[in-house]
């Protein structure tokens, strides 16, 4: 594993986009996706990077990218710096591990969120409306329950805050014609990793996917299936009435919650037990999921 990285400046390579985790070089048709340690809470990169969280989510990505090609094309080209040409090679060391050489596509600008329990926004949403993007709920249900069936509940594509929930003719008016394809295609992937994490003692609660086209076909694209990207829960943590720990970043917001920060700069640092505790939880995650 390459060591601990927050930012990347690759000579001789193009950065097109540096977001809140992942650095994006444009190789003209092909994309270098470098995910680096930074983590974020609050809408804001944090000052202290999570050590091998990047070759974390690289990982579980290029894993289960494989497992699920036969429901859907994905955009990964190689996760091999050695693969990825001379353009690349010079910065191998910094870049192994980490790293996805991946298709350029056409995005489509748009979250495809599948939710298999009442958690996270869908659990405000539904107190506050009885409905999660347009879908009326049975009333009575509680915290982390499952729902009879996996709910579809697009939201938008924000380029920096929170993705907001829309409902599925708001959907229809972004994507087109292909809305109804991207909702099926998000519940089999979904559903497929669902099954696949009970079956090594992880519950998969909800999960967000983007889509993109390349030559001319829909694809997955950016990451599947990772902490960043869903909410997985330990079965033996679990029940029905309260929010389990999840394997992600949650550490890290509840010691924020804690210190009162009011989620405006100054950014304060994060001790190193809960720095490690947060590394050790993605590990964790990985060691489950794609060990």
């Amino acid at each position: 594993m390459s060591a601990t990285i927050t930012e990347t400046a690759l000579s001789g390579l193009t950065l097109l986009n540096r977001g809140k985790v992942r650095d994006i070089y444009d190789l003209d048709d092909r994309l270098l996706i470098v995910t680096t340690d930074r983590i974020s809470a609050f809408d804001h990169v944090l000052p202290d990077p999570i050590p091998g969280k990047g070759a974390v989510l690289t990982g579980m990505s290029e894993h289960w990218f494989g497992l699920t090609s036969h429901i859907v094309p994905n955009h990964l080209i190689t996760t091999d710096v050695d693969e990825m040409g001379p353009e690349v090679a010079p910065h191998r060391d910094a870049l192994r591990g980490r790293t996805m050489l991946v298709h350029k596509a056409d995005r489509i600008d748009a979250e495809c969120v599948a939710r298999g329990y009442i958690t996270g926004s869908g659990w405000v949403d539904y107190q506050r409306d009885g409905e999660i993007c347009g879908i009326p709920i049975p009333a009575g249900m509680q915290e982390a329950e499952p729902f009879d069936e996996t709910l579809f509940t697009p939201a938008t594509k924000a380029e920096s805050g929170h993705d907001e929930n829309i409902g599925f003719e708001d959907f229809r008016a972004i994507v087109g014609g292909v809305a109804d394809q991207l909702r099926d295609l998000t519940i089999a992937v979904y559903e497929f990793g669902r099954d696949y994490a009970k079956e090594r003692g992880i519950i998969l609660a909800d999960t967000k996917f983007e889509f993109g086209y390349v030559n001319g076909e829909i694809t997955l694209i950016d990451e599947i299936l990772t902490p960043d990207s869903s909410r997985f829960w330990d079965i033996r943590e679990y029940q029905v009435g309260m929010s389990p720990p999840s394997f992600d970043k949650q550490i890290v917001r509840n010691h924020l919650i804690a210190t009162g920060w009011d989620r405006e700069p100054p950014i304060p640092s994060l001790p190193a037990e809960i720095i490690e505790r947060t590394a050790e939880r993605y590990r964790e995650a990985q060691a489950l999921l794609a060990g």
